[in-house]
This record gives C-alpha cells, sequence and structure tokens, in this order.
C-alpha cells in the first residue's frame, strides 16, 4: 500500500510536531561532518548564525551532543554530559542562545539504539552503565548484543550493547532525557539515529512524550539493485513509508530514495526522475510532507564517502529538492567548504522557494524526463530544469530567475 496524502496531516495529536509537518516550510542545515569534532565545533557554528538565519534555515541539525566513546558522538555513554569533543556544555549553551535569538531551531541528534557501558557484566561485556546517571544493568541491554534484555526489535548495531526498548523502565529514562533536552537544554527539533535498530512503535512514544517542534529517522534501507540501480524503487520507498506510518505519521523520515535515483539520474539517467505513475521517484512522490530530502551527510559524504553524491553534479541536485516538494535540507561542506559561489547558488534557490510559497506538499507535474533533460511545473508558479539538453519554459509568462552549470528555474 502506498500513500499520497498522509491521513495523520489533520489529526488532532496536541503537539506542535503535527504543526510543523502540516506547515510543510521547513529548510533544514545539517551544520557538521564527519571531522568537525576536531575544529572548536560550537564557537564556529555560533560564528555562522546570522548568516545560517539570513539564509532562511529553519532549523540546524548539530552533531550528538552527549560524551561518547567516539569524538564523532554515535557511541554515547553518560547521556547527561554534554562535555564533548564538539565543545564543552557551556559553549553548546552559548550556541544554542544565539540560535534562539535568530529563531533558528536546534535539532539533537539522538543515539538511543546502543550504548557504551561503563562496567563489565554478564558474559563479561561492558553491558552495565554503573557510576554514571541513567545507571541501567544488563537487562538494559537487548540478548542478541550480549545482555540479558529481550531481543532486538528492529536491526542490529553490531559490536555495542545495543538498548532493550521494549523495557518500561528505559523507555521511561529515555523519555525523561527527551524532556531535559527540550526543557532544560533548548532543543527543539530531534534527529533519530539508526532507527532501523528498534521498533518504529517507540519512536511514537518518544515523539508523544517528549513533543519536538519537528522530528525525523535516519531510516537507511539499501536501495533495490540488480546489476546496477533499479528503475523501480517502490518496495524501498514503502520501507520507509511504513516506518513512518508506525511512528503515527509523527516523524518524518530522510528520503534515501530519493537520493539514490537523484544522483545516479544526473550521470545521464535523467529518466529515473519520473516513476511508472508519473510521479517523482523517491518518498517525496508518495509522502511528501514526511519526506526530508538530501543530497549528501556526514555518512554518505564527508570523509566517510560511503554512498557519495556526484561532486560535479551538485547544484543539480540542488536545483532539484529545492524547487521541489518534500522537506529539503542543505549539507554543511556545499554550504561553507565548497566555495562562496556554491554558498550564493543554494541561498538563491532558497530565497526562490520561500518567495513562491513553495512547501512540502506543492504539486507537481513533470513535463519532460529523458536521459540529458528533466523538467518540471511546480505548484504552478515555478518551472525548473536539470541536465545538458537545452529546454526552456514555452509562454512569456516565465521569467528566469537563476541558472548556473546544468540548471535554471523560472517563475510565472
Amino acid at each position: 500500500m502506498s500513500y499520497t496524502n498522509s491521513v495523520y496531516d489533520g489529526s488532532n495529536q496536541g503537539s506542535t510536531t503535527v504543526d510543523a509537518i502540516r506547515n510543510g516550510r521547513e529548510i533544514l542545515f545539517q551544520a557538521f561532518n564527519w571531522e568537525s569534532h576536531k575544529h572548536d565545533w560550537w564557537r564556529n557554528l555560533e560564528r555562522k548564525v546570522p548568516d545560517l538565519s539570513n539564509s532562511g534555515f529553519t532549523s540546524l541539525w548539530l552533531p550528538p551532543p552527549t560524551n561518547s566513546f567516539s569524538p564523532e558522538g554515535y557511541l554515547p555513554q553518560n547521556l547527561y554530559s554534554l562535555n564533548s569533543c564538539y565543545g564543552s556544555e557551556q559553549l553548546l549553551k552559548s550556541l544554542l542562545q544565539k540560535m534562539q535569538q535568530y529563531k533558528i531551531r536546534a535539532m539533537a541528534d539522538i543515539v538511543i539504539n546502543h550504548r557504551i557501558g561503563t562496567t563489565k557484566g554478564h558474559a563479561g561485556r561492558y553491558n552495565r552503565y554503573d557510576g554514571i546517571p541513567l545507571s541501567w544493568d544488563e537487562h538494559a541491554v537487548t540478548s542478541c548484543t550480549g545482555g540479558l534484555g529481550n531481543r532486538s526489535t528492529g536491526d542490529n548495531f553490531d559490536g555495542v550493547p545495543n538498548i532493550d526498548h521494549t523495557q518500561h523502565f528505559v523507555r521511561k529514562d529515555i523519555i525523561g532525557w527527551l524532556q531535559w533536552l527540550r526543557k532544560s537544554i533548548g532543543f527543539q527539533d530531534f534527529r533519530f539515529d539508526f532507527a532501523k535498530g528498534y521498533a518504529a512503535k517507540y519512536v511514537k512514544e518518544y515523539v508523544e512524550q517528549s513533543k519536538p517542534v519537528f522530528s525525523v529517522g535516519e531510516y537507511w534501507d539499501s536501495c533495490n539493485y540488480s546489476s546496477g540501480l533499479d528503475y523501480n524503487q517502490d518496495s524501498h520507498r514503502q520501507r520507509i513509508i511504513n516506518w513512518i506510518d508506525n511512528t503515527g505519521g509523527l516523524c518524518a523520515a530522510f528520503d534515501f530514495t530519493t537520493k539514490g535515483n537523484l544522483q545516479e539520474a544526473v550521470k545521464g539517467e535523467l529518466w529515473r526522475l519520473r516513476d511508472h505513475q508519473g510521479k517523482p521517484p523517491g518518498l517525496m512522490g508518495w509522502w511528501p510532507s514526511r519526506a526530508v530530502t538530501f543530497i549528501e551527510n556526514h555518512d554518505t559524504g564527508s570523509t566517510q564517502a560511503h554512498w557519495p553524491f556526484p561532486s560535479s553534479h551538485v547544484m543539480e541536485g540542488y536545483a532539484y529538492i529545492l524547487t521541489h516538494p518534500g522537506i529539503p535540507t542543505v549539507f554543511y561542506d556545499h554550504f561553507y567548504d565548497w566555495g562562496h559561489s556554491m554558498h550564493d547558488q543554494i541561498v538563491k534557490l532558497m530565497n526562490i522557494r520561500r518567495s513562491q510559497d513553495i512547501h512540502s506538499r506543492t504539486s507537481i507535474r513533470i513535463l519532460e524526463a529523458r536521459s540529458d533533460l528533466y523538467s518540471a511545473v511546480i505548484g504552478e508558479k515555478l518551472c525548473m530544469k536539470i541536465g545538458d539538453g537545452s529546454w526552456c519554459p514555452s509562454g512569456n509568462e516565465w521569467t528566469l530567475e537563476t541558472s548556473g552549470q546544468r540548471y535554471a528555474v523560472w517563475r510565472k
């Protein structure tokens, strides 16, 4: 089963979460990469807040703020210690204060699938959390990763203790921590790391109880491949939709389907950008109000480069996601490390999106999708093309707003 419109959009959840999703005018910024912990990060970001606000971002996704076994933050230990390799708790609070002053929300990276123990317990593994807040014992760790809890309700993150979310005391403590991040520290949005690791119903509970303004899950599932990337990715995006559905529609998800399709399409296979129903081929084509689109993140790009977007086509990628439905995300590296020209081109696209009031549910009509050309009309007020093929909209009501290498955008 696939969704074209969310059945939850008009629901009465009594939560600000639904309002942000219903509004659909978010533009997110991933405010770090894999190496950021080496660069006095909270101070670096604080200097950039005025520019980020001026550019039109509504929320900055910050790296995991808690004490961690790894400098990047993804092997947390003491969740209540906010002294990390990115900077001290004091510097973090100073950054959040500055963001509040400039009316940008702070998104916390929530790593609750796994947690590194402080003490050896059952089977000689570090699966006890003695001497720190949330001092759980081995029953907080899944039996499949060396603990005394129940089996995991999702995929295992190998090599470290995975948290057993079926335990009431674990969920109660996590909710308390999330509420503390919201009320005492000042985070307003949440990004759930490794969301495949535990059942989506727990994300629903966490969002309901902690009430972030906006939340998004990293449900990173491999696309469908045969000899190369399959044209039909329906089952891939359906799996993401099932996950969102099981959060009660309260949590958006990163649109990995769109990323997979888009980065193959720009290499001369732009026909991939129209599915067999004539819609965009990613999550965006089926449930746009829950689709957080992106070109690159700290895992896929940066120095990890697990699944990188072709570097010479990045602006085509932004021309696509910043003019289309869904909730677009811009990556730190592209905005600040790839030169002033790219920064300014991205800002121009964001300005057009806002001035023409393109939002997550704006309608889309795909005009061309062939190997060298993709063009579409969005909301009947914006027209865009990417690819080598020369093309412009017919009719003198269209004015060219911006253009660059292999992309152009017109407004009515």
